[in-house]
C-alpha cells in the first residue's frame, strides 16, 4: 500500500513568525514561566506547551495559533498536529538557557501563522523511487509487507526507497532505518548544518559512504543493533531464552507515518503489525515514536507494545564491531551505556550512547552471538509493561563534526552533562 498527499504539509511546517499577520486590537496575551532548573547551561532546549496547558491559561477561547514573544522578539516555533485530527495539539520551539536561568514568554494570539521560509533545523523524509531513476515526493504514510527484502546492489543501482527507507536529522547530524527486513539504524555524519538528506543516495555516481563535502555514512551495522534498533527479549522461548529483532518475514505489516516535519523538530511512527514471532505466542504489534530537533546530537525514541508475551522485554542497543570497551554512567535517576572508538566508516572516532532513566532500566548486557541473528551488540533491556511507553535517547559524536568529543574524555563529560538535564527536565508554568 503507498499512500501520499501531494496537497497538503503537515501543521508543523507553520512557523510563529511576526510578519503579515499582525494581531487583531484585543488579542489576549499569555505568559509561561520558564525556568532551567540545572546548573549547566541548556542550548537547544525544546520547550513544549501542549493545547491544553495553553488552554488553562487562556480565560477566553483557545486562539486559532500564537507568535512566541520573548523580550519583544518573536521566536520561531511550530505546530504539530500529533492525534491527526486536523487540530494542532502541541506549540514547540527552542531556547538558549544560562545554568539556572528563569524566563518569561508571551503568547500572542494570531488567526493565522505566517508561512514565510525560514531555515530548518530537523527533518524527517521517506521516499520512494519512481520508475526511472528518480525518486518521488516524500510521503505521510507508507507500508510494506514481511517480503520486503534488503537491496541487493549488485543486481539494481538504486534501492526501493532512497537510502534503503526513512531518514530524519537535525542541524547537527542524522539517522536513517532499513525498511526492509533487516529493520536497522543507521547514522549519517553531518559537516554542514543544512538539511541534506534528500539529496544524498540521488546520484549512483556519489556512494554515501565515502566522505563528502556534507558528511557521509558513518556506521557498518552488519546483524546488529546498530543505532539504538529494536528487538524482545523473551525467556523459556521453547525451553531457552530469545532474542528476536523487531522485523522480519513474520510481521504482518510496517506502516511508516509522518507526524510533524520541521523546521524545529520532526517526529515519525512506525508501526510493526500482527507479529507472529513464534506459534506458542500471540501475535504482537509495536508502535515506536521517534523524534529529533535541532541543536541536539540525539534522537528520542517512545516505544509501546500490545499483547506483550509473558516476561519479554523491550531491547535495543550499540554496534560493536571494532572492540570498544563498553561503560556505563549513572547520575541521579538517569543511566547510560556507551562506547567511544575508532569506530566510524571513515575510520576515525566515534562515540555512541542509550540515555534512559532508571526507572525504566532493567540492565545492561552484552549480545551471546550464538543462536541469534543479532550479533556484535551491546544491549539494553528495558522494563516493558502492555501499553505503556518506555523511552530512551541514542547519542551520537563524530569527531569529525564534534571535535569536542574526538576523545573519549570529551564524550564522557559530554554525557554527564546531558544525564543531569535528562532528569532536570525544564520547569514551565
Amino acid at each position: 500500500m503507498l499512500i501520499t498527499n501531494n496537497l497538503c504539509r503537515s501543521f508543523s511546517v507553520l512557523l510563529c513568525i511576526l510578519g503579515m499577520n499582525a494581531c487583531k486590537p484585543g488579542s489576549v496575551v499569555l505568559s509561561f514561566y520558564l525556568e532551567n532548573p540545572s546548573d549547566q547551561p541548556r542550548n537547544a532546549a525544546l520547550v513544549l506547551l501542549t493545547r491544553a496547558a495553553i488552554q488553562d491559561k487562556s480565560k477566553e477561547k483557545i486562539s486559532p495559533y500564537y507568535k512566541v514573544l520573548l523580550n519583544d522578539k518573536v521566536v520561531d516555533c511550530q505546530f504539530d498536529d500529533i492525534d491527526k485530527d486536523g487540530q494542532w495539539d502541541e506549540l514547540v520551539f527552542l531556547q538558549d538557557f544560562k545554568a539556572g536561568e528563569k524566563i518569561t514568554i508571551h503568547l500572542e494570539g494570531i488567526e493565522k501563522p505566517d508561512t514565510i521560509n525560514v531555515t530548518p533545523r530537523a527533518h524527517v523524509r521517506h521516499k520512494r523511487k519512481l520508475d526511472g531513476p528518480e525518486f518521488g515526493p516524500s510521503l505521510e504514510r507508507d507500508s510494506i509487507d514481511g517480503t520486503q527484502k534488503a537491496t541487493d546492489f549488485t543486481k539494481q543501482k538504486l534501492p526501493p526507497f532512497l537510502t534503503e527507507g526513512p531518514a530524519w536529522e537535525n542541524d547537527q547530524l542524522g539517522f536513517r532505518l532499513y525498511y526492509d527486513v533487516r529493520n536497522g539504524k543507521d547514522i549519517w555524519g553531518k559537516l554542514i548544518p543544512d538539511m541534506v538528506l534528500d539529496k544524498v543516495g540521488t546520484d549512483t555516481a556519489k556512494s554515501y559512504h565515502n566522505l563528502d563535502s556534507w558528511g557521509m555514512d558513518l556506521l557498518k551495522v552488519g546483524s546488529s543493533l546498530g543505532a539504538g534498533a529494536l528487538a524482545l527479549y523473551i525467556p523459556d522461548l521453547d525451553g531457552k531464552d530469545s532474542l528476536v529483532r523487531v522485523g522480519g518475514s513474520n510481521i504482518g505489516k510496517t506502516v511508516y507515518e509522518q507526524v510533524a516535519d520541521g523546521p524545529v523538530r520532526a517526529i515519525f511512527r512506525m508501526h510493526y503489525n500482527d507479529w507472529k514471532l513464534h506459534p506458542s505466542v500471540s501475535p504482537v504489534s509495536i508502535t515506536e515514536v521517534i523524534q529529533i530537533w535541532g541543536g541536539q546530537l540525539f534522537y528520542e525514541s517512545s516505544v509501546i507494545v500490545k499483547q506483550l508475551p509473558k516476561q519479554a522485554q523491550l531491547v535495543t542497543g550499540i554496534v560493536n564491531l571494532h572492540d570498544a570497551e563498553k561503560k556505563e554512567l549513572k547520575q541521579g535517576t538517569a543511566r547510560a551505556v556507551y562506547t567511544h572508538h575508532i569506530q566510524s566508516e571513515n575510520k576515525d572516532a566515534l562515540g555512541m550512547a542509550i540515555v534512559l532513566s532508571e526507572n525504566e532500566l532493567s540492565g545492561f548486557t552484552t549480545s551471546k552471538n550464538t543462536d541469534t541473528d543479532i550479533k556484535n551488540t551491546y544491549l539494553v533491556k528495558m522494563k516493558t509493561s502492555e501499553n505503556q511507553a518506555v523511552r530512551f535517547r541514542f547519542y551520537a559524536a563524530w569527531e569529525k563534526s564534534h571535535p569536542a568529543n574526538a576523545k573519549a574524555i570529551g564524550f564522557e563529560e559530554f554525557l554527564n552533562k546531558e544525564l543531569q538535564q535528562f532528569q532536570q527536565p525544564l520547569i514551565i508554568r
